[in-house]
């Protein structure tokens, strides 16, 4: 069992084992209510409905006379929240937004040793999200009101959408020595439906595939992975096939490299094929070479990848697949808890370089969420004497991209173009174990408070524009710090490592 409480959340969960070990069963509710929160850190929104969120699970599970295992989880989650900001295209005015959401999620999987070489893995899920959203353009006392100009009356509407979603997966597996093979099927049901004002749109998809892959050791150092899937919808009456493999040779005891080639489809989103269904899948075609080296207590791992994007949606003048990009670049992650006794670090850093010609896009460009470096430094140290943790956490990004478009001429032209200044967030957290060294300790406390964007940077996201272009406001976050305090208590096992983990 376990309980956490702060001036922003509060819950707690149990999970009991048979004594057989045979069977458990579970669950957990979890409440945040951000208005204590917000009247200590004031927000830049003004917010006439405080978020708030429920959020719960449960869980049973069955083992098998064969040493298989019937699993069940359920999960729901309920959020509503509203705020108001000033109208970006009068400063009269006041764009006032609400979202009520609620969604539940449920999944069921037997697996089992059906003997001879053979393993069984059956899945069914459903799930079902519903938002109702309202936009509203307010004058000074928060009363709606209308124009005469179509730019700022557009802006009010009411969206009530509901996804319904529905999966069955099989998967069989068979033992051939050192080596194997798996193949199986799945079909998948989405019904998504839309109130947009009184615009009403429904999308039915029936998706099916097949797929299969092996695992073949070609000598005791190199591994490889073949397998591909075809997969049918309904909704774009077509068929695709996507080839799949992938290489790895082990370079020691410790360590491999790996290179991986694929053919990866995706359908349209719904918010596109609302406007036609006469639509084909994005493809992407994957080119991957990856090194790991994992020792004691010590993991180094980089990669290099080339993505190419083929059928991209673009929705001007017409919705089409006519779109194409490209993404390439590497990674690497470093972790050590070895060097330092009780001090564990970690650096992560990516470089991307991508463009696309895709949506409303004039030309091949950078999309607006994609950063050329990134990285971030995590550091642990625990003080045994104090029984306490000190975590700093650095994140740093290059400045993302941003874009004006204006219609003119027939066709959407930049505007105005720039990159939003350097991300720069140091986060600093401390908690309190007071259980460490404790002889058959039956409950565990963790107490832990922690502040991020210590330095207080300027954080900038993007940019917003006005209807004319003339006018340019920064996104940005709704307050420059965010502070969490906390209790977390564990009974009969400890999970103090994921509270602090989460908490970092």
């Amino acid at each position: 069992a376990n309980v956490f409480v702060s001036p922003l959340t509060w819950g707690g969960g149990y999970q009991e084992l048979s004594k057989d070990k045979k069977f458990s069963w579970g669950g957990s509710y979890g409440y945040a209510n951000l208005g204590i929160y917000f009247n200590i850190v004031k927000q830049t929104p003004d917010y006439f409905k405080i978020p708030q969120f429920h959020n719960g699970d449960a869980n049973f599970r069955i083992k098998t006379k064969r040493g298989g295992m019937i699993k069940y989880y359920t999960t729901f989650a309920k959020g509503d929240l509203g705020l108001r900001r000033t109208d970006i295209d009068s400063a009269a005015l006041k764009d006032a937004f609400s979202l009520k959401n609620y969604n539940w999620y449920n999944n069921l999987s037997w697996r089992e040793n059906l003997g001879n070489g053979w393993k069984m893995n059956l899945g069914a899920g459903f799930s079902i999200n519903k938002d109702d959203i309202q936009q509203q353009i307010q004058n000074a006392y928060n009363i709606p009101v209308t124009t005469n100009a179509s730019y700022i009356d557009g802006k009010n509407f009411t969206l009530n959408h509901r996804q319904d979603f529905a999966v069955v997966r099989a998967v069989f597996e068979k033992r051939l020595g050192i080596n194997s093979i798996r193949f199986g099927s799945e079909y998948w049901y989405s019904k998504d439906r839309s109130i947009y004002n009184t615009y009403i749109t429904n999308l039915i998809d029936n998706y099916n595939a097949v797929f299969g892959e092996s695992d073949i050791y070609i000598t005791n150092a190199i591994a490889a992975k073949v397998g591909g899937r075809f997969e049918y919808s309904s909704i774009l009456k077509k068929a695709n096939i996507a080839p799949r493999l992938s290489l790895a040779y082990k370079t020691g005891k410790d360590a491999q490299v790996s290179a991986a080639y694929g053919v990866f489809y995706q359908k349209p989103e719904n918010t596109e094929m609302i406007y036609t269904t006469k639509l084909g899948y994005t493809k992407a075609i994957h080119y991957i070479i990856n090194y790991q080296k994992t020792t004691n207590n010590r993991i180094f791992r980089t990669e290099l990848f080339y993505k190419k994007y083929e059928d991209l949606i673009k929705t001007y003048p017409i919705t089409s697949n006519s779109g194409d990009g490209y993404a390439k670049g590497f990674e690497f992650f470093w972790r050590d808890k070895k060097t330092f006794k009780n001090f564990d670090y970690w650096v992560s850093y990516s470089y991307l370089d991508t463009k696309r010609d895709y949506q409303n896009y004039p030309e091949k460009l950078t999309p607006n969420f994609a950063a050329y470096h990134t990285a971030s430094v995590v550091t642990k140290r625990f003080v045994t004497k104090i029984k306490t943790g000190f975590n700093l956490t650095y994140s740093y990004a290059t400045g993302r991209p941003y874009y004006n478009f204006q219609l003119s001429n027939g066709k959407y032209n930049i505007a105005d173009q720039g990159r939003t200044k350097d991300y720069h967030s140091l986060g600093f957290s401390v908690n309190w174990v007071p259980s460490v060294g404790k002889q058959n300790a039956k409950a565990f406390w963790v107490f832990f408070a922690s502040v991020n964007n210590v330095l207080g940077s300027n954080q900038v996201y993007n940019y917003n524009y006005s209807y004319n272009g003339l006018i340019k406001q920064a996104v940005n976050p709704p307050a420059k710090r965010f502070y969490f305090i906390g209790i977390f208590l564990s009974f009969g096992v400890d999970r103090s490592d994921d509270a602090i983990n989460n908490n970092l």
